[in-house]
């Protein structure tokens, strides 16, 4: 089979991991990201919000080809996800997605409180884990945070991180992170999520995590400091601790994702599996091609109860 340069592709070709039925779709999904990907160092626009600077090393998989990966990986897909940045050399990727639910006010930043939130992660994934398990999937735990949730005023950015693993599995043993970041705007947020190991997310790993999402400038006019209500600016129905407990409760599609990775992919542990992509740089030495700009995608079309499902926070 062609190796070509997105990283999953090729780790997965080597490692003889695509399962029975499934490895021509991923392969298909996989080889169009490649063909369709913006390759750093570069900067792509997200939304109509928003600029991302690709890195160097990286690459910018577009929404219609991001979709497609999804889907073949075993996760859900959403009208929000914008694209998914990898990293051939690196550990683990990233999902960039725009939420346009308007400005969400920041002014209950002091009373996030750590614990509730946990509680409401658990009983989200515990809820999750029916339809995971009807869907072919291990039902996943929370182990508990691996960052606590936190606001910096300056940037208007939230970050946090949790423990998830197969259920009953020792802690430790297999924990994979999401580490979430949200980046306010005038319309909404960007989210970026870096989906990775345990092992990675110390304090060097969060450093350069910081750096990728720090890559994310909105436009002139999207800025936080660019709302105004008095012109009719819309705000969110809610805040940054239930913009926290919507991913728990709503939005637990990178549990699944991850869950889908395992089964799917030989049933080896996220340790086993993300760790692997420190091998990228070996596997890929002179296989590197020139950057490509990619096609604009187009936008995803749902219903209008599909989206109001989506953005449903009344029950947080």
């Amino acid at each position: 089979m062609k190796k070509i340069t997105v990283g999953l592709i090729a780790l997965l070709t080597c490692l003889n991991l695509f399962a029975a039925g499934n490895d021509a779709a991923l392969e298909r999904a996989l080889e169009a990201a490649d063909k369709a990907a913006t390759r750093g160092p570069a900067t792509v626009e997200i939304a109509g919000q928003a600029s991302l600077t690709v890195p160097k090393g990286f690459e910018f998989v577009p929404k219609l080809q991001a979709d497609a990966l999804m889907k073949a990986m075993g996760n859900s897909t959403s009208p929000e996800l914008k694209g998914v940045l990898l990293n051939p050399e690196g550990n683990g990727f990233y999902t960039v997605e725009h939420v346009q639910d308007g400005y969400v006010k920041d002014d209950d930043a002091k009373d996030l409180d750590p614990k509730d939130i946990l509680e409401s992660y658990t009983e989200g994934t515990k809820k999750g884990n029916t339809e995971r398990v009807k869907a072919g999937f291990p039902a996943m735990e929370i182990g508990g945070w691996s960052q606590k949730p936190a606001y910096d005023a300056a940037s208007r950015r939230l970050t946090w991180a949790l423990l998830v693993r197969d259920e009953g599995m020792p802690a430790g043993a297999e924990d994979g992170v999401n580490y979430e970041t949200r980046i306010l705007g005038r319309d909404g947020y960007i989210s970026m999520t870096w989906v990775t190991d345990a092992a990675d997310l110390n304090a060097a790993g969060k450093a350069d995590a910081d750096k990728i999402t720090a890559g994310v400038q909105y436009l002139p006019g999207k800025t936080y400091a660019d709302f105004n209500e008095a012109n009719g600016d819309k705000v969110a129905e809610y805040g940054l601790a239930a913009l926290i407990l919507g991913v728990g409760a709503k939005k637990l599609g990178l549990f699944a994702l991850i869950a889908g990775f395992f089964a799917k992919f030989a049933k080896v542990g996220l340790l086993a599996v993300v760790g692997l992509f420190a091998g990228f740089k070996k596997f890929f030495a002179g296989k590197s091609k020139p950057a490509a700009a990619a096609e604009p995608a187009p936008e995803a079309k749902t219903s209008d109860a599909a989206q109001g499902e989506l953005r449903d926070t009344s029950k947080l």
